[in-house]
């Protein structure tokens, strides 16, 4: 992969990073002066196809930073939603971007993952090894900060176990045997309990609200407070941008609850603060 394919790699991921797909971008910058006819055919692939409900085979076996084998179907247990990263361990450019993203909304997030979710992170390159995933996330952990317990797995396999999920979740990636580089999308799938593809955020950069929402969605209530889900009604997951954004009926009915709860607690007041003076007269 020559400089140049390396930078349009950067720019298309950070474009399917945004939502936005590779042929509209690559539109864009045709209009813009830059003929899409560059760009380089390794990278044409590269994409985000959602596969909403596509159950990850629990079956597939990956390594453990520890280097022991564990399949999916292991990692994949209990009641709580995963929160799912394709990356390489040894990407300087958009992996390390997504991670670190990824990493500023936990530490802004007030879940921990091993409580309410867990985060899996799954290397595309078959040639890396646990050692690889264990400094990585030792160093992810420590930057982290939020204890020895947190829940991040950070995998390797070989290449049929990591075709079949990135095809699973619809991650389109390629490798230019040239440089030793994948060019990728940057994306976070979501995964229910039962093991399905649940929903999609994209970008280089994740609010706590659009992980909170996300694996509140993907957990389908059964994580999150009951104050948390009466939020979440008030933003709709666009899909045009691949995040939650305000709902406007939402707010309208979240904005009713707290009058009439209001108004019910002033009427609480004025009743007890009647009834007091009643009970003092009578007294007198």
């Amino acid at each position: 992969m020559s400089q140049g394919a390396a930078l349009w790699g950067l720019v298309l991921g950070l474009s399917v990073a945004a939502g936005m797909p590779m042929q509209a971008h690559a539109e864009s910058l045709s209009q813009g002066g830059m003929p899409a006819a560059q760009m380089p055919s390794e990278l044409a692939v590269v994409d985000v196809e959602e596969h909403l409900d596509a159950e990850v085979d629990p079956a597939l076996v990956f390594r453990s930073d520890t280097g022991v084998e564990v399949t999916m179907g292991e990692l994949l247990v209990g009641d709580v939603p995963t929160l799912l990263t394709l990356n390489y361990f040894t990407c300087e450019t958009l992996c390390s971007l997504q991670l670190n993203a990824v990493l500023e909304g936990l530490k802004a997030l007030d879940w921990v993952p091993g409580e309410e979710f867990r985060v899996v992170t799954v290397s595309i390159d078959p040639k890396e090894d646990a050692a690889l995933a264990a400094s990585k996330k030792d160093a992810y952990l420590k930057s982290l900060d939020k204890g020895d317990d947190v829940e991040w797995h950070f995998l390797t396999g070989e290449q049929d176990a990591i075709t079949s999920l990135a095809d699973t979740v619809g991650f389109r990636y390629s490798y230019d045997e040239k440089s030793g580089q994948f060019a990728h999308p940057a994306v976070i799938a979501f995964i229910s309990p039962e093991g399905k593809v649940a929903r999609y955020v994209y970008g280089v950069r994740y609010t706590a609200m659009d992980l909170k929402f996300a694996l509140m969605e993907a957990a389908a209530g059964r994580v999150g407070s009951p104050a948390e889900r009466l939020i979440l009604s008030c933003f709709r997951y666009d899909e045009s941008v691949g995040k939650y954004t305000p709902f406007a009926f939402g707010i309208m009915r979240l904005g009713g609850v707290v009058t009439m709860a209001f108004l019910g607690l002033a009427g609480i007041v004025l009743w007890r603060r009647e009834w007091l003076t009643r009970g003092d007269g009578s007294e007198s």
